[in-house]
């Protein structure tokens, strides 16, 4: 089993330690954070040990590293010569924005993995884009898989791969809540009580991405097994054609990928 360490414990940094802490692969958790009490407010939630950024990533086989991206050089300058004096640490970086190469850069030549995890891992229903350097084995690759499969979805593309990926993972769950909003203001404009709406729209969509999920058909073959002919949903299907709901909702998935570049 691993040692897993964690210097941030932020949102999602300790969305995923939580993870981690789940996995039969995980022998011993440490955690670090610029606010060590909320470090230590998570220990003791998940039996792990307090560690300083030095001491996580001297011990640790698996070094999460979740700070801001503008956080990351004075952090990596503060563990540098731990890594340079150690013979292997896997290092995943959750930071976003920097790529496996200037991760290899600043790190001095570890493994290094890169991912982006997105805002439903903390419930165990997210799903966390992977890519890897050249440096990293396929056996580390599968033990940070399983580290966060208790997240949700865990996979892996290639780098150049990540932004027209993360425009639905990433940014999808936006959109989501904007549709989950809009079901439920049509439901109270017909006379439902605003909770009810939204719990009823949320459960809705949480049922459908698991029955897709489940069966692995092609979300039209859903569609049209729910469209009786003459019935009420096929009028709403026209409706929302009428407002191309289809091509609104592509146009933003691909906006947010040109603004990667």
């Amino acid at each position: 089993m691993a040692v897993v360490g964690f210097i941030g414990t932020g949102n999602m940094g300790g969305a995923l330690a939580r993870a981690a802490a789940k996995s039969s692969l995980c022998g011993k958790l440490l955690l670090a954070n610029r606010s060590p009490e909320k470090a230590k407010k998570l220990c003791d939630e998940l039996g792990a040990s307090l560690a300083d950024n030095r001491g996580a990533a001297a011990a640790a086989d698996v070094l999460f590293l979740g700070v801001k991206p503008q956080g990351l050089e004075k952090m990596v300058e503060g563990i540098r010569d731990v890594l340079a004096g150690r013979e292997r640490c896997l290092v995943v970086s959750m930071v976003a924005g920097r790529t496996v190469t200037e991760l290899d850069r600043l790190l001095g030549g570890q493994p290094v993995v890169r991912i982006l995890p997105n805002i439903p891992v903390a419930v165990g229903e997210g799903v966390t884009l992977l890519c890897a350097s050249g440096k990293v084995t396929e056996e580390e690759k599968e033990l940070v898989k399983d580290l966060l499969a208790p997240s949700g979805m865990v996979a892996e593309l290639q780098e150049d791969q990540l932004d027209a990926a993360s425009g639905v993972t990433g940014c999808g769950p936006a959109f989501a809540a904007m549709f989950i909003e809009a079901l439920a203001d049509g439901a109270v404009a017909c006379g439902l009580p605003r909770r009810e709406a939204i719990a009823f729209a949320a459960q809705m969509l949480a049922g459908t991405a698991r029955t897709l999920l489940a069966s692995g058909e092609h979300p039209d073959a859903l569609k049209d097994r729910v469209c009786s002919p003459g019935g009420s949903t096929i009028q709403g299907v026209r409706k929302l054609e009428q407002g191309a709901f289809r091509a609104a909702v592509m146009d933003a998935v691909i906006a947010t990928y040109e603004k990667e570049f």
